[in-house]
């Protein structure tokens, strides 16, 4: 399961939204992979419990595969994204 963190208005967090969809809608390995999105303002007593700074964050079997970072661009966002929905793949082999 990956559980990512995110905040409501965030600019890099849509982002890595927009790579999810575009990901998961060109390869057939991608879907059905779980996501559990936590917006870390309204869950603080989840998102405390992880070692992070920046969102969107993302984490496969608790470990940090993906944190943004200021400045990314769209595919340096997608190349994360897909770094771990196949790290999560990976994990099930």
């Amino acid at each position: 399961m990956i559980l990512a963190f995110y905040l409501e208005g965030c600019p890099y967090c849509r982002q890595a939204r927009k790579a999810l969809e575009e990901l998961t809608a060109q390869e057939k390995k991608y879907q059905g992979i779980r996501i559990d999105w936590v917006e870390e303002n309204q869950h603080p007593e989840i998102s405390d419990k992880y070692d992070y700074y920046r969102v969107p964050c993302m984490f496969v079997n608790n470990n940090k595969i993906y944190e943004a970072r200021p400045g990314e661009s769209y595919d340096e966002c997608r190349l994360n994204v897909r770094k771990v929905l196949d790290e999560e793949l990976n994990s099930k082999s």
